[in-house]
């Protein structure tokens, strides 16, 4: 087993999320909390035991409630907040084993540094035919700031430096999954534009919400006057305002799984199929010729 590269500064992270909670901007709370509800409510199993982790767990697992009456719901995170049930880091997920028929995360694994060890952690805690659930940032989020910190920076400072997390795409995620162990896994991504009045507003957002830079490889060069000036002359010029307003990209990516069980349907084995597709079809089958 490789030791996973540490690309994030957790402590940083869970500093600058507990020292700017007041401050956080709400909407992608509230985008991911309304469509995660949303696909609880479809799902039949007999989910008795529900821990949700990340920011606005509290407000998911009270409005989960009306939902599932009988089920036990916890709620967590990895900075307190007044009515937390856990307190964890992602890394370090303390559920014994097979003890939860469903985990929900709410934003934090795109600052994971190890991902693959994080789900393999969540897929142990789950009982057979257990739920995990689970919102994350994708590769698309803030690909405006992006291009335009590499154009500031390679104008005015002759080179760059890391500024934004690489995020994991979304056509990445079914695969890692599968490598934690688990099965019949959904991969969807939902790609939202967020408009702001200047670039500082947006700057202000991604500090609330724990987004500002906190790659360990980051520069610590304090910004200055004539950076800042570059950076919003860059953004402006990849990305023209609308009305006098800037827009930023946010994809959000959710994720469904489930913990293997006997009573999930598999694929059915290759040359078992009991009726041809051509019959299905209602089409003609014709043999491939093979090269002599």
């Amino acid at each position: 087993m490789t030791t996973p590269p540490v690309i994030f500064d957790r402590s940083l992270i869970r500093h600058r999320r507990q020292r700017w909670a007041r401050s956080a901007p709400q909407f992608l709370n509230e985008i991911i909390i309304a469509d995660l509800l949303a696909r609880l409510a479809i799902v039949n199993r007999p989910l008795t035991r529900i821990a949700a982790h990340g920011p606005g767990s509290l407000t998911l697992v009270n409005s989960l409630k009306g939902l599932r009456t009988t089920a036990a719901l916890y709620a967590s995170d990895s900075v307190p907040f007044d009515g937390a049930a856990l307190l964890f880091d992602e890394e370090a997920v303390p559920f014994a084993a097979e003890s939860l028929s469903g985990f929900i995360k709410l934003l934090g694994l795109e600052s994971v540094n190890d991902i693959p060890g994080t789900l393999a952690q969540v897929r142990r805690s789950l009982a057979p035919d257990g739920l995990f659930l689970a919102a994350t940032l994708g590769g698309e989020t803030l690909t405006e700031l992006r291009r335009a910190w590499l154009a500031a920076e390679s104008h005015v400072l002759g080179g760059t430096s890391p500024r934004i997390a690489p995020f994991v795409h979304v056509r990445e995620w079914g695969a890692l999954l599968q490598r934690a162990g688990f099965a019949l896994p959904v991969v969807d991504a939902d790609r939202r534009i967020v408009r702001y009045p200047d670039l500082l507003a947006l700057m202000r957002d991604l500090r609330g919400l724990g987004l500002a830079n906190a790659l360990l490889a980051r520069s610590r060069r304090p910004m200055t006057r004539r950076l800042l000036t570059g950076l919003m002359e860059a953004y402006a010029a990849h990305v023209p305002p609308e009305d006098g307003r800037i827009s930023a990209t946010f994809e959000i990516i959710y994720l469904t799984a489930w913990s293997p069980h006997e009573s999930q349907p598999k694929p059915l084995r290759p040359g078992s199929a009991a009726k041809r597709l051509a019959d299905a079809l209602g089409v003609k089958e014709t043999p491939l010729k093979r090269d002599e």
